[in-house]
C-alpha cells in the first residue's frame, strides 16, 4: 500500500475535526480515545467525523488502515479504547448522503422505533444504521448499499434497522461500532449487552474474506430484530422442555 504524502493539504481542510483526529494519529503510535481528543469536541470520536471517516475515506481521499484496542493508558491510568495508525492506506468506501426522502420512507417503514427498546421516538433520536458495517464494506457493497433511489421497502428492512441516539448515555449505534471494529480485527463477534447468543454460526468470524456478509448473520448487532426473535424462540422451547408432566 502506497504511504500517505508528506503533504495532507489535498486531503485534509486544516481545522476541520477530521483534520485534528488525523493530526492526533499521524504518528502513528497509540492514542487514548478518552484523554487525547478532549479538545477537539467530538462526542463520538470512533465515528464518521473521528476514526471511521478517517478508515473509510472519500471519493477524493483514500481511507486510513487504523487499528483499535483497550490498552492501558500512561496518561489517565486506566484501559481504555485506542487506535493507531499503521501508515498504509486503503480504498475509499464511503456512504454518501442520504437524500431526504429515503430517510422519510425509512422512517416510515420502521415507524420511527429504535429496534434495541422497541420505542417510538423522535428524529433527531435515531439513528439509521447499515445492518452491514461499513468497516467491511468494499467498492461493489458500497454501491449496492448506498443506491439510495432504486432501494424498495424489502430492500429497507433487508439492510437497514433504527438506533438509539446518544440520550446522555452511550448510544447503542456505537455499542455497535465498538462491537464491529473488535470483530473486523479479532474475529470475535459482538455480544449485545453481555448476551452470548448467536442464531447463525458461533462467537468466531467464519469467513476467509473480511468483507463477506455472510459473517455477520447470527449476530445480534447486525439484525437485531431478528436476533431477539431467534433468542426468545430459544428461551420458549427451553421453558417448553422445563413444564413438569
Amino acid at each position: 500500500m502506497a504511504k500517505l504524502p508528506d503533504s495532507i493539504g489535498e486531503y485534509f481542510k486544516p481545522g476541520t475535526k477530521i483534520y485534528q483526529v488525523y493530526n492526533i494519529l499521524r504518528d502513528k503510535n497509540w492514542h487514548c480515545r478518552e484523554c487525547e481528543y478532549q479538545h477537539i469536541g467530538i462526542t463520538q470520536i470512533a465515528g464518521g467525523s473521528g476514526i471511521q471517516g478517517l478508515q473509510r475515506g472519500t471519493n477524493k481521499r483514500p481511507g486510513m488502515v487504523i487499528e483499535s484496542d483497550n490498552l492501558s493508558c500512561s496518561n489517565c491510568n486506566r484501559v481504555t479504547r485506542q487506535d493507531r495508525w499503521q501508515g498504509q492506506l486503503q480504498l475509499s468506501v464511503h456512504a454518501g448522503t442520504m437524500p431526504h426522502k429515503f430517510i422519510e420512507k425509512v422512517l416510515r417503514i420502521f415507524a420511527r422505533r429504535d429496534v434495541v427498546e422497541g420505542t417510538r421516538r423522535s428524529i433527531g433520536e435515531l439513528t439509521i444504521d447499515h445492518k452491514f458495517p461499513m468497516i467491511r464494506w468494499n467498492n461493489e457493497i458500497s454501491e449496492k448499499l448506498t443506491d439510495y433511489g432504486n432501494m424498495s421497502d424489502d430492500d429497507i428492512k433487508s439492510h437497514f434497522q433504527l438506533l438509539k441516539k446518544s440520550n446522555g448515555s452511550v448510544s447503542h449505534n456505537l455499542l455497535k461500532s465498538r462491537a464491529c471494529e473488535r470483530c473486523f480485527q479479532n474475529g470475535q463477534r459482538g455480544e449485545p449487552f453481555g448476551i452470548r447468543f448467536y442464531y447463525s454460526g458461533n462467537a468466531k468470524w467464519a469467513p476467509t474474506d473480511k468483507y463477506d456478509p455472510i459473517g455477520c448473520i447470527g449476530c445480534g448487532w447486525y439484525d437485531f430484530d431478528l436476533w431477539r426473535k431467534h433468542l426468545n424462540e430459544q428461551v420458549q422451547d427451553q421453558s417448553d422442555l422445563n413444564v413438569p408432566t
